[in-house]
């Protein structure tokens, strides 16, 4: 049977894109018990049967690129251009999972250094701590999926995965591909459950790993909710985006800026949202950021943000560090579920938009005197994502990934960057726990130690 049908509407005009139901509780039930039968079958299957179903899962999201970008803008809302870009970026997760799985093989360790343990040695293999449960948010209704399930699959770790009531479409036809495979099943499954309903998920014994990407307050709960339990958690920032005097293309830096801070409505776990400037080049470079900014093209760049209740906050946001001096320099307007590209200049230090994320599309313009303190302001949040560091100073650079309290640092470019296979995740409140396939992995098992004896070393 099932349950009550959700209505998914697309963001910019409210149009009805689908409706799926939730999940009854007899069908929650039977997932995570097919869920909990699976572990031991995931645990057996062969690397060469996981990388098989991998492969197959990124050829077929590649064959059919086009139906899941334009599924992704209807109901998500981005524009067609980051639709594209992100089933291009789950395409290469999935790639990259099918080659982790075949190299996932463990360390050999020779344990005669001592003589008591002449003729000893030791393997060192990683496996699955369990069925796990993956909640993935609305921004990136595929990738995002992805990184939660291609390395489950790639260890042999069953999966119950949760999409965001508001994007579910994009994972229930990404499920359909995986259906498609020989994998076992109760390996993956995708239900919609409603987000009331997700604590007893959570709760679940049957399910000793979470992984969860979103808000903060909700990933806090997760985490003292079951602190026994092995959890991930990634919870976002407001990146920072520091701009060095010695660094020579301000024009390019103002365009990464611009479109970095703005792309699919600013809703980005590592958009930009604070650009620190050196004062000697402040001048110069805010003049090209606030003329990038006006030069964007709401439709094809920025979109609208998810709900009316987002607009509403973010514009509230904005008339809060207005009202507490912060100048105007770009938008600062909204039109339903549009919120124009905005820029700010000396937002109080304070005010929301300094110190929360925003997730929309607003950059925080504020300006250094020296290196030392622009890494200082960096530092100065409760949030440690990821952060950018325009320099061509190797010296810099290096202070740069030493001193800031981040889960990474991009040189040269925007703290939007990632790539899907290195480590991802934050410091602080930023989160616990890495993505990344080879990172996420790691997190969804555990090692086990076969020391064999009487061996001719």
């Amino acid at each position: 049977m099932t349950g009550t049908l959700v209505e998914v509407t697309n963001p910019l005009d409210g149009s009805v894109v689908g409706k799926v139901p939730y999940a009854e509780p007899a069908a929650v039930e039977a997932a995570v018990a097919a869920a909990a039968a699976a572990v031991a079958v995931g645990r057996e299957l062969p690397a060469h049967a996981r990388a098989a179903a991998l492969d197959q899962i990124s050829a077929q999201l590649a064959a059919r690129a086009e139906e899941f970008a334009q599924l992704i803008t209807a109901e998500n809302g981005k524009p067609i251009v980051w639709a594209r870009a992100e089933v291009g970026r789950a395409v290469s997760t999935f790639r990259w999972a099918a080659e982790e799985a075949r190299r996932f093989s463990g360390e050999l360790q020779r344990l005669d250094t001592d003589a008591a343990a002449t003729g000893r040695v030791a393997m060192v293999r990683r496996f699955p701590r369990g069925a796990v449960l993956g909640i993935s948010p609305f921004n990136f209704p595929l990738n995002l999926v992805a990184h939660k399930i291609a390395p489950a699959i790639a260890v042999g770790a069953p999966i119950l995965l949760k999409p965001a009531p508001k994007t579910p479409l994009t994972a229930l036809l990404l499920a359909e591909l995986i259906a498609e495979t020989e994998l076992p099943a109760g390996l993956v499954t995708v239900l919609l459950v409603p987000d009331a309903e997700m604590d007893a998920l959570v709760a679940d014994e049957r399910l000793p790993v979470v992984s969860f990407t979103g808000s903060e307050r909700v990933g806090r709960r997760i985490a003292e909710l079951v602190p026994h339990k092995h959890v991930t958690l990634e919870l976002g920032g407001n990146a920072a985006v520091v701009v060095a005097r010695d660094w020579a293309d301000l024009e390019w830096a103002a365009d990464r800026v611009a479109t970095f801070g703005n792309y699919q409505a600013g809703q980005s776990c590592i958009g930009v949202q604070r650009v620190l400037v050196d004062e000697a080049i402040a001048h110069e470079f805010v003049e090209l950021l606030v003329a990038k900014v006006q030069a964007l093209d709401p439709a094809a760049v920025v979109g609208p943000v998810i709900d009316d209740a987002a607009a509403a906050r973010i514009e509230e946001w904005i008339a809060e560090a207005t009202a507490g001096g912060a100048e105007v320099l770009a938008g600062g307007t909204r039109e339903g579920r549009m919120v124009a590209p905005t820029v700010l200049r000396d937002a109080p230090p304070d005010s929301r938009v300094v110190r929360e994320e925003v997730f929309g599309p607003v950059l925080v313009v504020s300006t250094f005197p020296t290196i030392d303190e622009a890494f200082a302001a960096v530092n100065d949040s409760r949030f440690g994502l990821q952060a950018g560091v325009f320099t061509s100073d190797l010296r810099t650079a290096f202070a740069a990934h030493r001193d800031l309290e981040v889960g990474g640092v991009v040189i040269g470019d925007v703290p939007s960057y990632r790539a899907d296979q290195m480590p991802y995740g934050g410091w602080k409140h930023s989160g616990v726990g890495r993505e990344g396939l080879r990172s996420a992995m790691d997190d969804y098992t555990d090692t086990r130690v076969l020391v064999l004896t009487g061996i001719p070393l």
